[in-house]
């Protein structure tokens, strides 16, 4: 059993199979954003964070209570990541998934390292520094890829990584000062305290009850579904910042758009009336340079990292 888990102590290694499984489950969401009864962002963050209370089930497992300051940054980091969230849908409704989602690959590593340096001892946790700048450049490679309403979509995508950055940052400070249970747990309330706040006006709770009630029996189902194997993406995201830079692991999210990239791809062929997306000429060439990118950022980390990591 020890031999098995053993990869799971490797913050590179998690961060991987981590944003893959994310990948799979935004490809999903832009297709349910796209259905009438899924279509609210208000909806789709609040009951987001709503499940996040599920984290509660791991207080038996060694949670310990931490201290006033350690809760308050925790907690704080929970908070703070559904407001990412909510930015980071808003920016996938708007658009198509592969792009609108693929900037975010370039953006949210940068702000994630550069929030770091000023809060962490290691921003980059000692991994190799080229092998960062490949996977950067292959998120901004995306950002290149076609013609982007800036306007509209620069802001948000902003707002997202930087909130996102601070999130992660946050996350590796508790995750230094207490245990990974502890660290969780306070990163879920944090989450579920903010889920409570979409209640307050009054037309966001009207967005979340009658979206709740136009959306089909299978939509429903399908929606959780989706939640909980992204909620198992977010659990391992956590899992891998305890382990290694934040920075490091936002940049490995250049795997996730890759990977958006590609099933987008094969879901437009299959299936297009489910997603409208254009794949030829110099948004292709574009997108494939990219995920070469991000893939040599990941050799080359794996080979810092010594034999265990590669």
């Amino acid at each position: 059993m020890a031999e098995l888990l053993a990869p799971f102590r490797n913050g590179v290694f998690v961060a991987i199979l981590a944003h893959a499984i994310i990948g799979l489950s935004l490809i999903w969401d832009k297709i349910l954003l796209d259905q009438p009864g899924t279509r609210s962002i208000v909806n789709y963050v609040f009951w987001l964070g709503a499940m996040s209370v599920l984290g509660l089930c791991l207080i038996p497992f060694g949670f310990h209570w931490p201290g006033g300051k350690l809760f308050a940054i925790a907690f704080g980091a929970g908070a703070v990541q559904l407001i990412a969230n909510y930015f980071y849908y808003d920016t996938l409704n708007l658009g198509e998934a592969s792009q609108t989602l693929a900037i975010m690959g370039g953006f949210s590593p940068l702000f994630t390292w550069l929030i770091a340096i000023g809060l962490l001892r290691e921003p980059l946790g000692g991994s190799s520094i080229p092998g960062f700048a490949l996977m950067v450049a292959g998120g901004f490679f995306m950002f290149l890829s076609e013609t982007l309403d800036v306007k509209r979509i620069l802001p948000l995508t902003i707002l997202a990584a930087a909130t996102f950055g601070l999130s992660s940052v946050m996350q590796k400070l508790v995750f230094e000062e207490t245990n990974f249970v502890s660290g969780y747990v306070l990163f879920t309330l944090g989450t579920f305290a903010a889920a409570l706040f979409f209640l307050v006006r009054r037309d966001w709770r009207d967005q979340i009850f009658r979206s709740a009630e136009e959306a089909s029996p299978r939509s429903k189902e399908l929606y959780f579904l989706n939640r909980f194997i992204s909620g198992v993406g977010s659990f391992l995201i956590f899992v891998a910042i305890s382990h290694a830079s934040p920075a490091i692991v936002d940049a490995i999210s250049g795997l996730r758009y890759a990977i958006i990239f590609a099933g987008v791809y094969v879901i437009g062929r299959l299936r297009p009336d489910w997603l409208h997306e254009q794949y030829s000429g110099w948004p292709l060439a574009a997108k494939l340079i990219a995920t070469a990118l991000v893939i040599a950022g990941l050799v080359l980390i794996g080979l810092n990292g010594g034999s265990e990591t590669a």
